[in-house]
């Protein structure tokens, strides 16, 4: 059975989400212009001039959430302390009610990649750090052994995404990874570094994004200023990603995956690793897996059908991973037909 939080918390998760979101018209001190583009879709920029030129940057894609706070941006610019101050007490409320703590470590690097403009870019955490962010999301609570623990970061983003929205990181992240001890860790690629391991301790961040060719090579991710390994499948898990809270200071924007895919992924994931180690994580990955589809089959069944019913029309490799995972999860395997019937 699922333990979950209160109806408090999880409203003040919310709550604290919803404020960060704002924050990024609080922040804007420039003109905004609406762009729409030949997909259907439209996109938000900030034009701003330093000097003598002119700064374009992203703010988000649009959705009446975004044009809202934009056209109240200057209110929540005069609010903004207050908002501040309030996002600090909803922080100190949700660790009393015992979500995961956030190790500084973290903390402080995924504010300094907040800061650069990783998520606004489409950077996305998945692993471990993904799975526990869902506690907020799904109002869950975690009380399990290593399953939510983790010394890596993972993130990923689309390679061509840098091409649609015109826009880069402030810095290269690689002078962020010095800053806080990180060195790059060599590759075959020995021109392209996509992890870094910190000096003082054992934490390795690494890049990733999807591979659309028979081959899982190394990829440039222009707009963060690192290159990534590639992977097959990782589409499915960061297409339309979403927004979470860090419950680091007065709070830290994210993006991680939506809960349906990271659980169909892992089945996916947990299927492709190959002895060694790497049996030590699949099982990990099954043991994650199982817990967000017991909770989502509760509270979000369609959502969970429609993400697994969408992988297993992508053809038999995909059932094919699938399928090997759930032979070793009978429960899983049950509740997931009885979704699909």
């Amino acid at each position: 059975m699922i333990d979950r939080h209160s109806t408090i918390a999880h409203s003040a998760y919310h709550d604290l989400l919803r404020s960060l979101k704002a924050e990024r018209a609080g922040g804007i001190r420039g003109s905004v212009m609406r762009e729409e583009r030949a997909n259907g879709r439209a996109y938000w920029y900030e034009t701003a001039r330093i000097g003598s030129s002119v700064r374009r940057r992203y703010i988000g894609e649009d959705n009446p959430e975004l044009a809202a706070d934009l056209a109240a941006r200057a209110v929540l610019q005069s609010e903004a302390k207050d908002r501040a101050a309030h996002r600090t007490r909803l922080v100190r409320l949700l660790r009393g009610e015992d979500f995961l703590p956030v190790e500084a470590r973290f903390g402080s690097l995924l504010k300094a990649l907040a800061d650069q403009g990783t998520f606004r870019l489409g950077g996305t955490i998945v692993g471990t750090h993904a799975f526990r962010l869902y506690e907020g999301e799904l109002g869950i609570r975690y009380t399990f052994d290593d399953t939510a623990q983790t010394d890596d970061l993972n993130i990923a983003q689309f390679e061509r995404l840098v091409l649609a929205l015109d826009d880069g990181v402030e810095d290269g992240l690689a002078a962020t990874f010095r800053d806080f001890d990180f060195v790059p860790v060599p590759s075959l690629a020995k021109t392209a570094v996509w992890r870094w391991r910190q000096t003082r301790s054992d934490t390795v961040i690494e890049f990733l994004t999807p591979s659309f060719r028979p081959e899982e090579d190394i990829r440039p991710l222009p707009a963060l200023g690192v290159s990534a390994q590639s992977l097959h499948f990782l589409n499915f898990l960061i297409a339309r990603p979403i927004p979470a809270a860090l419950l680091y200071r007065s709070g830290v924007l994210v993006q991680i995956p939506r809960p349906e895919a990271f659980a169909i992924h892992k089945l996916i994931v947990a299927s492709r690793r190959q002895g060694g180690p790497d049996a030590l994580k699949a099982e990990k990955d099954r043991r994650q897996a199982a817990f967000l589809i017991e909770a989502l089959a509760e509270d979000r069944p369609d959502e969970l059908a429609e993400a697994y019913d969408d992988a297993l029309s992508r053809g038999p490799k995909w059932r094919g991973h699938i399928g090997q995972s759930l032979a070793r999860m009978p429960v899983v395997a049950a509740r997931l037909a009885a979704l699909s019937t």
